[in-house]
C-alpha cells in the first residue's frame, strides 16, 4: 500500500541551519531514499519551497478566493514529502522513524494514499478513500 509521509518543521529552524548542517540533513535523505530505492519501495520525494512561495485557494459564496502563505498560521509547515510503497501500517511508521531523524525539530505524518475509482465508477463528489 502507499503512504505519504508529510515532513513538518519550523522554517526558523531550518533557515537557521549551516550550509555543513543542511548537507549532513541532505545526506540522511540521500541514504534513506537509495535504501528505499534499493527494497523497490521508493515512488516519490522532494521538498517543498518554503511558505513565503505559498498561496491557498479557496472559496466562499460562490466566488473564488486567494490568500498568501499556508492556510493555517502554525510554527510548524509542510516541508516535504515521501510516498513509498509499505506492506503495512508499522512498516510505514519505521520508514517515518527514519525520515523524521532529518528535520528540525517536530514531526512526520504518515497517511496511507486512497484508491481513486475512475471517473466512470462514479458519479460527481464521490471520490473519497475508502
Amino acid at each position: 500500500m502507499d503512504y505519504m509521509f508529510l515532513l513538518y518543521s519550523d522554517e526558523s529552524k531550518v533557515a537557521q541551519l549551516t550550509t555543513e548542517q543542511m548537507a549532513a540533513v541532505m545526506s540522511i535523505h540521500d541514504v534513506i531514499q537509495d535504501e528505499a530505492k534499493s527494497r523497490g519501495i521508493f515512488k516519490a520525494a522532494r521538498p517543498l519551497a518554503r511558505t513565503s512561495t505559498a498561496v491557498t485557494v479557496t472559496s466562499q459564496g460562490g466566488k473564488t478566493i486567494t490568500l498568501d502563505g499556508p492556510y493555517a498560521e502554525t510554527k510548524e509547515v509542510l516541508g516535504g514529502y515521501y510516498i513509498l510503497d509499505c506492506k503495512d501500517i508499522e512498516e510505514a511508521k519505521e520508514w517515518a522513524a527514519k525520515i523524521n531523524q532529518t528535520i528540525c525539530g517536530t514531526f512526520v505524518e504518515v497517511r496511507a494514499l486512497a484508491e481513486v475509482p475512475s471517473a466512470k465508477d462514479c458519479s460527481h463528489g464521490e471520490l473519497v478513500a475508502q
